[in-house]
């Protein structure tokens, strides 16, 4: 007992309690690495169980510290999807899509926006998949969370210089896939809506007016490029625009597409100057089954 007459927590209680104050952080750095909120929280629970066999006293910046560490985790677990025998990314004909995080259009909880900060879209998540792991890690780390060079070489195996080459180069590929969108989700909204108006309604010329003349879509089965070949794809889905229920996809405007309580597709949009410049969509029937749509009825 202390002096005060109150238990004396142990000393493996309170690093625990230390920990706990920086999983959010955590949870959202293994989020951009990964793509995948389960994914994610398995990294987190390592990077506890390497700091509750490690010497926390000789840690002198423990959120740093734990960053890395999960950066470091991370970097492993994106390799070894390499070596399971899955296809490469350049044998795909679309892309590999990311587990969005989908909110009521009320908006997103405390914990969503945590996971969510800096503006961390599905469109910048799809791009980060196509990246080497290195690469990725680099850019995560250094321009989402200011990590330097110097503490991210060693991660990597890398010299700084080379780090900073590896970020730069992923940056490139950023700017390219992932525009800024526009920061009035009012104005996103409009935008979809609209759009979907006139899926439903078979409106081509009303769908053209609503795309980016470069506009992109995406999904593992495929890319269309150019506001012709998307309007096209898009006024065969008219039924599927009738049951499209709005949602927030990664905080920003889109679509899930339920039947019989079901996901069948969720649709993330990037507006950019009024116009959609990128649709993603995830409708693969297995990961769609392990979402959880009930979060949009709050």
């Amino acid at each position: 007992m202390s002096d005060s007459g109150f238990p004396e927590r142990n000393e493996s209680e309170f690093l625990a309690e230390r920990f706990e104050s920086h999983r959010g952080h955590l949870r959202a750095v293994a989020y951009r690495m990964l793509g995948s909120l389960a994914e994610a929280d398995d990294a987190v629970q390592e990077a506890w169980l390497k700091l509750s066999r490690a010497d926390a006293s000789r840690v002198d910046n423990l959120g740093g510290w734990l960053t890395t560490v999960v950066g470091r985790v991370c970097l492993d677990m994106l390799r070894s999807r390499r070596t399971r025998g899955e296809e490469p990314l350049e044998e795909r004909p679309g892309v590999r899509m990311p587990e969005p995080v989908l909110s009521p259009v009320s908006g997103v909880d405390p914990e969503q926006e945590a996971l969510l900060a800096d503006s961390v879209g599905l469109a910048l998540l799809v791009v980060l998949e196509q990246l080497a792991p290195a690469e990725r890690l680099a850019f995560v780390l250094h321009d989402l969370f200011a990590v330097p060079y110097e503490e991210i070489a060693p991660i990597v195996g890398r010299t700084p210089a080379a780090s900073r080459q590896l970020a730069s180069r992923a940056r490139r590929r950023v700017q390219g896939g992932a525009p800024a969108p526009d920061p009035d989700l009012a104005r996103q909204r409009a935008v979809v809506d609209a759009f979907l108006a006139a899926a439903r309604d078979g409106d081509f010329d009303a769908l053209v007016a609503m795309l980016d003349p470069d506009v992109v879509a995406r999904s593992e089965g495929g890319v269309t490029a150019g506001a012709v070949a998307v309007a096209s794809g898009a006024s065969g889905f008219a039924h599927l625009a009738r049951i499209a229920q709005p949602a927030l996809v990664n905080g920003a405007a889109g679509v899930v597409v339920v039947a019989e309580g079901r996901p069948v597709g969720v649709l993330a949009f990037t507006v950019v100057h009024g116009r959609i410049a990128v649709i993603d969509i995830l409708n693969d029937p297995e990961r769609l089954a392990g979402l959880d749509v009930t979060v949009l009825d709050q």
